[in-house]
């Protein structure tokens, strides 16, 4: 049976999910989880439901016999295989514990993407992603060779088909350009010390001044760099009794479980972005697995 999953959204109206489920259940789907959110300040619907297709009906299927449904309640939809893979680019500069993280996730299954190739913009990870025989594209960026680095940095994307770029922990700035073409489509990572702690060192900065929360934030790519919708965030406490060096490896490990689980929410389509914020529903019973089983 095949594993499917439909988002929708569309302005509040009675008897949207009458609809849909009826919908559904007429094409011989049984849902296995469903999700909601009815935004009061805006008026707009969210809603995800994952389903599995008992007459074995593809998407083209599903899309086609649902567009009247959807026309007629005003919804912007789509349906996705639960069982695909999406393609995805990691860019990184000198700070690996990002992408070393997604890289052993990926390789247990816990993570189930499709690693299509990571870009630096420095060769320091050249022999990582060799071991893990993923391409890797060394694309220096200076001030005189930016247009062309993400030129080719888009070129890429294009060539491998990728629908999802990941900064694990990339630490150039990206263009308005760039950030347009691909909007929704990049996710970042940083601490979470923005506005206070701005430039160099914001964990020495953050140490000074006798910081007791650490935390990390990621969220899609704007124009605005570290300001774009957020998709996840925690934090951890830190003591008196702690040094810089604490700070700074604490940190990295908030980082690195806060940008997986931002990346594990968007490939399943659990994220909407909702003007300047978004709406991320829970995970699917047995979603972190991924779609090959765990090494014991």
């Amino acid at each position: 049976m095949s594993h499917y999953s439909l988002t929708v959204k569309c302005k509040s109206a009675r008897g949207i999910v009458a609809a849909i489920s009826g919908y559904l259940a007429e094409a011989s789907c049984n849902l296995t989880d469903s999700a909601q959110f009815d935004d009061q300040e805006t008026g707009d619907f969210f809603m995800r439901v994952t389903f599995v297709s008992e007459a074995g009906q593809s998407l083209e299927q599903l899309k086609s016999g649902f567009e009247a449904t959807a026309a007629s309640l005003g919804m912007a939809f789509d349906f996705h295989d639960e069982q695909a893979r999406m393609k995805v680019i990691l860019m990184v500069s000198r700070f690996g514990h990002c992408l070393n993280d997604l890289l052993y996730r990926w390789s247990i299954g816990a993570l189930p993407i499709d690693i299509v190739a990571i870009i630096s913009n420095h060769p320091d990870f050249k022999q990582v992603a060799a071991s893990h025989g993923i391409p890797f594209h060394h694309i220096k960026v200076t001030k005189e060779t930016k247009a062309a680095a993400e030129a080719r940095q888009l070129a890429i994307v294009e060539e491998t088909g990728a629908e999802l770029v990941v900064l694990a922990r990339y630490m150039q700035v990206l263009s308005d350009d760039m950030c347009r073409k691909m909007s929704g489509r990049i996710i970042n990572i940083h601490h979470s010390f923005l506005p206070s702690f701005k430039g160099a060192h914001p964990y020495r900065q953050a140490f000074e001044r006798g910081v007791k929360l650490i935390g990390a934030t990621s969220h899609y790519v704007t124009a605005d760099l570290d300001e774009g919708p957020i998709i996840e965030q925690d934090t951890i406490r830190v003591t008196h009794a702690q040094n810089a060096k604490d700070y700074i490896s604490l940190g990295r490990d908030v980082e690195s479980q806060v940008l997986a689980r931002a990346i594990h929410a968007h490939i399943h389509h659990r994220v909407f972005i909702n003007g300047g914020k978004t709406v991320v529903f829970p995970a699917s019973p047995g979603s972190y697995v991924g779609s090959r089983p765990l090494a014991e």
